[in-house]
């Protein structure tokens, strides 16, 4: 009888537990950690076009705020649940700490098809989610963003909803409740593609360390959203040619290479799909996960590549751009056959590091241009790249342990300098 697979909330847990393991974390400290200090269900109703009224459920999960407000995006999709927000918020409190942000790590999600919502209903939908979570979210206490299925006009409907609920005198003291908002509502620039440019910024660096010419690599992508277009676009401008690409409908191949640029126009028109895209060649999931590249970033759910397509993969690196892609069974092969892989806390983390100066920028009144906002992400995450390789060294472990394990001595430091009280 086949062992039913576990769950993204216990892979993540049993990750927590083997680097709290590896470098002895404290008792308490590994005891406080192990669960979310609140967690927020909410269920609201919300008019539709075709009338009536449906209900809808939303979440809240606040992880850990020891080394500063709660910071996390907010999801939108159908098989949202609490189980899932529960390990991403962990993730993020990872992330934060490792990317030396002033924060701690939430997660928000709603369970709903965004595609087969009318515009009009999805702003009546974040809005009525917005006041359901009331005071659980604040410029100085949680903090959210976009995340799947979420954009800058949804962060732009939460924080008008949230300043339009506080004293008239401190509106706009509010700007930053919510980052990845519109330029115009106060978003950074960078912010769009702060996630993508992260991914290259480490892939640049391992490159670099493995004496790996871009110009001439190839790559493949699961994922063309947000995350896997933006990565595109500037492994692109390094040279690097996309072989292959893999979404939620299709997968396609050109080995002569990609043009991102067309995809990145077809893709939003061709109802997110790059299924049908000329001059490439539709193949299957197993040939896609089979084809021969130098690197693969995949960008989309996590659980992605398991057991199974592991075993074929023919790459020399995985650049985690999504949440938790690869599951333990997969990683373990990976590295048995020597594929090296670039953790999802690491990795991705350059959304939250924008975010964070969009905050700074929101909290200053303060303006900073695009090269000034790559120059502070490019510093802040090579820095992890450096902590991530030193703690493999001194602990002798893998890359993600050594990943987490550098987080988590950054909060055990802030709990043994501030006690548990009482």
């Amino acid at each position: 009888m086949a062992t039913a697979r576990k769950s993204f909330y216990q892979v993540t847990q049993d990750r927590y537990q083997q680097a709290a393991e590896t470098m002895k974390l404290q008792p308490d400290v590994r005891v406080i950690l192990s669960e979310p200090k609140n967690v927020i269900q909410v269920n609201f109703p919300v008019k539709m076009d075709a009338g009536g009224t449906r209900l809808f459920s939303g979440y809240r999960v606040q992880h850990n705020n020891v080394l500063g407000p709660y910071k996390g995006g907010i999801r939108y999709h159908p098989e949202v649940s609490l189980d899932e927000i529960k390990a991403l918020a962990a993730l993020m409190t990872w992330k934060c700490s490792l990317a030396g942000l002033p924060y701690g790590g939430a997660k928000g999600g709603v369970q709903i098809d965004p595609t087969k919502q009318s515009i009009d209903e999805l702003q009546r939908i974040t809005r009525r989610f917005t006041h359901a979570l009331g005071t659980n979210i604040g410029v100085d206490y949680d903090i959210p963003a976009p995340d799947m299925g979420t954009n800058a006009q949804t962060m732009n409907w939460i924080m008008d909803t949230y300043m339009n609920s506080v004293g008239y005198a401190t509106r706009n003291a509010q700007r930053g409740v919510v980052t990845g908002k519109s330029i115009a509502s106060g978003g950074s620039e960078g912010r769009e593609k702060a996630t993508g440019q992260g991914v290259v910024f480490l892939i640049e660096e391992w490159a670099r360390d493995r004496k790996v010419d871009l110009s001439k690599a190839t790559y493949m992508l699961q994922g063309f959203g947000n995350v896997g277009m933006n990565t595109a676009l500037l492994m692109g401008r390094l040279g690097a040619r996309l072989v292959a690409v893999s979404d939620h409908k299709a997968s396609i191949f050109n080995g002569d290479g990609l043009s991102v640029e067309a995809l990145a126009k077809w893709v939003p028109s061709h109802g997110g799909t790059v299924q049908g895209f000329t001059p490439a060649k539709e193949i299957s999931s197993a040939e896609f996960w089979s084809t021969a590249a130098d690197l693969c970033v995949p960008a989309a759910l996590e659980n992605q590549i398991d057991e199974t397509n592991a075993k074929t993969m023919n790459v020399k690196l995985i650049a985690e751009g999504a949440n938790g892609p690869v599951t333990p069974e997969g990683c373990e092969i990976l590295q048995s056959r020597g594929v090296e892989i670039l953790p999802d806390v690491m990795t991705n983390s350059g959304g939250v590091i924008v975010s964070y100066f969009e905050w700074v920028q929101n909290k200053n009144s303060e303006r900073w241009d695009l090269d000034e906002v790559d120059a502070k992400l490019k510093k802040r995450i090579l820095r992890s790249y450096d902590m991530m390789k030193s703690a493999a060294e001194r602990y002798k472990t893998d890359w993600r342990t050594a990943c987490y394990i550098a987080a988590l001595e950054r909060i055990q430091a802030a709990y043994n300098e501030r006690g548990i009280w009482p």
